[in-house]
């Protein structure tokens, strides 16, 4: 699988995921105006299924949660406005992580040591404020349901993330040696 076709397929999952250009994002100081203008069109249409994606995900991520959850009529009403909070905080979290992804992208061939920890402290960062918006969560579905139910919530929704972060992470290609 080549370089372009791994990150289209990472971004693509990133809520099954996200985005990332298969094309440079700046156009050249060179190149046509046309050509500019395709690569606006191309990264205008590639946003749109990502948008569509994303959406298709976080109801499939809510139909499993749902399944998985199985609570009565007044527990349901006091969860779904939680996880519908929470999957709002974490959908800002992941444009977050997108946009790592498309640096990553743009910069893999001129990879340097300073921007590869700039990344990598980027990916931390992200994850930490993830495992921070997921205990926040655990602790209010706690207030109002319980430690049991709080507990299968984060049980379930680690199991989703960690599943979206393999399909993620796999896709990338790793890091190549500095020359």
């Amino acid at each position: 699988m080549n370089f372009s076709t791994r990150i289209l397929l990472a971004s693509m999952l990133l809520y099954k995921a996200s985005s990332v250009p298969t094309v440079r994002a700046q156009s050249k100081p060179d190149q046509a105006p046309s050509t500019a203008m395709a690569q606006d069109a191309k990264e205008l249409n590639l946003q749109e299924y990502i948008n569509l994606l994303r959406a298709d995900v976080r109801q499939q991520k809510a139909q499993i949660m749902g399944a998985v959850m199985v609570l009565s009529t007044d527990d349901a009403a006091k969860f779904w406005p939680i996880y519908s909070e929470y999957d709002a905080e974490l959908t800002k979290l992941n444009n977050k992580r997108v946009e790592n992804i498309k640096e990553y992208a743009r910069t893999y061939d001129q990879m340097t040591d300073a921007k590869a920890d700039e990344l990598i402290k980027s990916a931390l960062a992200y994850q930490k404020e993830r495992n921070e918006l997921l205990t926040k969560t655990y602790e209010r579905v706690k207030q109002s349901l319980g430690a049991v139910t709080a507990a299968r919530f984060v049980q379930v929704e680690h199991q989703l993330l960690l599943i979206i972060d393999l399909q993620i992470i796999s896709s990338l290609p790793v890091i190549s040696q500095a020359s």
